[in-house]
C-alpha cells in the first residue's frame, strides 16, 4: 500500500513540474511573441514576468528537491523500522486493515440500508 501510495505521489509531483514546464515554456513564448510591443511598460512588464518566472522555477526546484529528500528520510525509517520489529509492523498492518475492514463492511452495511 505505500508503495501504492509512493507511485501516486511521484506521480502527481511529476506532473505538477510538467504542468511548470509547459507554463514555463508558454510564458517564454508569450514574452517573445510581445517582444515587438514597444513601450516603457511592456518592457517593464516583460522584466517582471521574466523574474517571476526565474523565481517559480528556482523555488519549485528547491520544493523538489525537499520533498524528494523528506521523502527518502521517510522511507529509510521505516524500512529500518520494519527491519528491526518485523512483529510490530505485522501487527500494526493487521489492526490497521482490521479497522479498515470493519469500516469498509460498516459503510457497506449503512449504503445498503439506505438503499432499501
Amino acid at each position: 500500500m505505500s508503495n501504492h501510495s509512493n507511485s501516486n505521489a511521484s506521480i502527481t509531483r511529476d506532473k505538477l513540474v510538467e504542468d511548470v514546464k509547459i507554463l514555463t515554456k508558454d510564458v517564454q513564448e508569450l514574452l517573445k511573441a510581445t517582444a515587438s510591443v514597444v513601450g516603457e511598460k511592456a518592457a517593464e512588464a516583460r522584466v517582471k514576468v521574466e523574474e517571476s518566472l526565474k523565481i517559480a522555477q528556482d523555488k519549485l526546484s528547491d520544493a523538489h528537491g525537499h520533498v524528494k529528500a523528506k521523502g527518502q528520510e521517510a522511507f529509510s525509517a521505516t524500512d529500518i523500522y520494519v527491519r528491526d520489529n518485523p512483529w510490530n509492523a505485522v501487527g500494526i498492518a493487521a489492526g490497521v486493515g482490521f479497522l479498515l475492514g470493519i469500516g469498509f463492511s460498516a459503510g457497506a452495511f449503512l449504503r445498503s440500508r439506505r438503499d432499501d
